[in-house]
């Protein structure tokens, strides 16, 4: 069976310990994620890849309790659909990142928690290949 990423460019999955590639201002030392060829601070063109921490603190999240609309790429129905929770994470002092969290209980959920990135089912798509996406995980 083949599995890729959902979206290739961002990280260095399938690396053992993959992260989100992001970019950094060689102008005003921004970061950005995911990577972008200006920066959005100063719109200065002096941009590198930057390979982000794969740790993190969870900021704020919320619960995405129904079937997202279109250009939402998985295949779930309104019957398969599982709720989801989707956070803020600081990695580090580099940079925010919005993902995917791998717990979904807001009892379970506390801001400051430690993450760590992972990479999750997300669906299969119409040849059978497994695509896969990024998450944070409770450390």
């Amino acid at each position: 069976m083949t599995t890729k990423a959902l979206a290739p460019d961002v990280s260095t999955w399938p690396a053992e310990h993959p992260q989100l590639i992001g970019s950094h201002c060689g102008d005003c030392s921004a970061t950005t994620w995911p990577q972008q060829s200006r920066c959005p601070r100063c719109s200065g063109p002096h941009m590198s890849e930057q390979l982000l921490p794969r740790r993190g603190t969870l900021v704020a999240w919320t619960t995405q309790g129904f079937v997202p609309k279109q250009p939402y790429a998985g295949n779930e129905t309104a019957k398969t659909f599982k709720p989801f929770a989707f956070g803020l994470i600081q990695l580090g002092d580099v940079v925010r990142v919005e993902a995917r969290l791998t717990e979904n209980d807001p009892a379970k959920l506390v801001p400051g928690m430690e993450l760590e990135l992972t990479f999750v089912p997300f669906y299969t798509d119409e040849d059978g290949t497994d695509i896969v996406t990024w998450a944070f995980a409770p450390v």
